[in-house]
């Protein structure tokens, strides 16, 4: 459970200095910049740096030629010493894009000359068997020639009343499918009857162009002009992929660049500037600020002030989680929850050790638990999931717990040859499916739950202590008052069901009643513990009416969050519930198709659990546990750097 220290850094220097600051900052890949308001209370004759990004226009540039290459945007691993100036950069950009420009420009011309020499190809492909030049039959002065296609069952029609007409000559040339095409001839002074009745039978009118030669020859040199501009298009294609194959990694080593320097410049716009200097302020972990200040102060002109995040509370440091590797992959709950406030515990070991102990217990079973544990590193290895890496460890602790329940892919006798056979035991540690076990089962469900409850009541008291707040640690519902009252309530009530003894002496009641009026109690007692001058309430009437409503909501807390860990038993009895029903199904269907419905019934119980037990158990840790001891109202640590995608 730890949070790294760390440093705020108040930076000031000359105007002409803040490019190199920034620059050193963002290559320092640690500092998270904040408000220079924030760390001073006057900032009345300061104005915030106002000034352009000169990285954006090359990133877009090189950004837009990638587009064109069909190159993937994507932050790749640079050597060291690659480290162009803006000038390289920007001179590279230009470079790039005129020359791709050039080359796209070209491909969009022909491009756009192939599909209208397409398109003409296509048209006058239905027109081949006319021997008369196009131009020559469009001219005549008292005849129109109209070009088109029209569904073939209506042609028929042309010779039927109210279509037939002495005036009207359609001449078929080609059938493509459905529709026929070909053209009509009719007089000029006709042309409006005539479109009337060939719209009434689905002509559609083809945009048939000039051609002063007879379409039969026209298309074989519409022809061989498509394939020559073929032959050139796919000659700048080739040219295209030749320079991605050869130049992509370059193109990608300086979109890199581009991306980190412009990322790097959002840091200025934070600094304020009062004359010809300048103030910049911001965050860095306890083990990098050395060396960022060496780096800094290399800097003419510039000055570094340091002091301890945990002197500048009030400021809300930001909080780095520090975990080993064995909990790491846990800090994926704890931030999805909200990252701790600097002195408040990093909770990620205790939902580490909690969340697999409980999954362990709620998906009791070795088969599964192995489908678990290939199932999370399949997500982590194919689709780096984070999720991945936590079931892992959840399957291996539903193995444990699988093999103390005898339980393998639903058999529940599968390991009693090696506790009977080999150990020589009556039957294994924990019969599931026993009516006997039923009961020890529920109780220590509950047991566990009054535990883990007081860990978190405990954690609670630690906190505050360490954040100075020691009234909260004493008289909070999750203080050292009610944790008495809710221990010792529990103890006794435990002594009479489980060992038929009764606690609940005098002495023994008396604790617990002066332990809730203390918790009763706790605004006003809090706030005169912790030296606050307006520690009474405006009226103490209304205070005790209101509290009384507040502590029937707080017993109901206590009930609630505890019979919420019989959901913990209810799900190692659903297991084998499950399995039964399924083993029920096999055998109903006979022998043939006893394993199908075996293996289909695992995976759908195994899929269908680990979902749930999943969710339940996450349900338990934020709901019953981290709101006894965890805020979460934490800022995250987020440095300016970028974040590759490749290596």
């Amino acid at each position: 459970m730890s949070v790294e220290n760390i440093k705020a850094f108040s930076i000031i220097g000359h105007k002409n200095a803040l490019d190199d600051v920034v620059l050193t900052l963002g290559r320092s890949k640690v500092f998270q910049p904040d408000e220079v308001g924030n760390f001073y209370s006057d900032t009345r004759d300061f104005a915030r740096v106002s000034a352009s990004n000169p990285y954006s226009e090359p990133m877009a540039r090189i950004s837009e030629a990638m587009h064109s290459l069909g190159i993937a945007p994507e932050y790749v691993r640079i050597k060291k010493n690659f480290k162009p100036s803006f000038e390289e950069i920007d001179e590279y950009s230009k470079m790039l894009s005129e020359k791709i420009a050039g080359y796209t420009n070209r491909r969009a011309d022909l491009q756009q000359r192939y599909n209208e020499c397409r398109r003409a190809l296509e048209e006058t492909s239905h027109f081949v068997e006319i021997d008369r030049n196009i131009d020559d039959l469009l001219s005549m002065k008292y005849v129109r020639a109209v070009f088109g296609r029209m569904p073939r069952e209506n042609i028929k029609k042309l010779d039927t009343e109210p279509y037939k007409s002495e005036f009207i000559e359609f001449v078929p040339c080609s059938n493509e499918g459905t529709y026929t095409w070909g053209v009509y001839f009719t007089p000029v002074t006709k042309i409006e009857k005539a479109q009337r009745v060939f719209s009434r039978l689905y002509f559609e009118e083809s945009s048939f162009g000039s051609m002063e030669i007879a379409p039969e020859r026209k298309y074989k040199q519409l022809k061989l002009d498509r394939n020559k501009i073929e032959n050139e298009l796919n000659t700048i294609n080739a040219k295209l992929e030749s320079y991605v194959e050869e130049n992509s990694r370059k193109v990608l080593k300086y979109y890199t660049k581009a991306a980190e320097y412009n990322l790097y410049f959002t840091i200025k716009p934070h600094a304020m500037e009062k004359g010809n200097s300048f103030c910049l302020v911001g965050w860095v972990p306890e083990g990098k600020a050395d060396d960022l200040i060496k780096k800094l102060q290399k800097i003419e002109s510039v000055e570094v002030s340091v002091s301890s995040g945990v002197d500048e509370v009030k400021l809300s440091p930001p909080v780095k989680l520090k975990n080993c590797f064995l909990t790491r992959p846990f800090q994926f709950y704890t931030e999805m929850y909200g990252v701790p406030k600097y002195k408040e515990i990093d909770p990620t070991s205790f939902i580490a050790f909690t969340y697999v102990l409980l999954f362990g217990i709620m998906f009791g079973d070795v088969g599964h638990g192995l489908c678990i544990i290939i199932a999370g590193l399949l997500m982590w290895f194919m689709k780096h999931m984070a999720i991945g890496k936590i079931l892992v460890p959840c399957g291996v602790s539903g193995m444990v717990f699988g093999a103390l329940y005898g339980s393998v892919f639903g058999f529940e006798d599968a390991m009693d040859w090696f506790y009977v056979g080999i150990l020589g035991m009556k039957h294994k540690p924990i019969e599931v499916m026993s009516s006997e076990f039923t009961s020890t089962i529920l109780f220590s469900a509950v047991g566990i739950g009054i535990f883990l409850l007081c860990t978190a009541m405990g954690l609670n008291i630690y906190t505050s202590i360490r954040q100075g707040n020691l009234g909260k640690a004493l008289f909070d519902t999750s203080g050292v008052c009610g944790l008495i009252f809710y221990g010792m309530l529990c103890a006794g009530l435990g002594g009479m069901m489980l060992f038929n003894v009764n606690l609940f002496t005098l002495p023994y009641i008396l604790v617990i009643a002066v332990a809730f009026i203390l918790v009763f109690l706790r605004e006003p007692l809090g706030k005169l513990v912790n030296r606050e001058p307006d520690w009474k309430p405006e009226s103490w009437g209304g205070f005790i009416v209101e509290n009384i409503f507040e502590s029937i909501e707080v017993l109901l807390s206590y009930v609630t969050n505890t019979m919420s860990f019989l959901r913990v038993a209810a799900f190692v009895l659903v297991h084998a519930g499950m399995m039964q029903v399924v083993f029920t199904l096999a055998d109903t269907v006979g022998s043939v198709g006893y394993i199908p419905v075996i293996i289909v019934g695992n995976g759908l119980v195994c899929a269908l659990e680990a979902l749930l037990v999943c969710i339940q158990v996450l349900r338990l840790e934020y709901y019953e546990m981290f709101s006894r001891f965890y805020s979460g109202e934490g800022r995250p640590y987020e440095p300016v750097k970028l974040s590759l995608t490749k290596n």
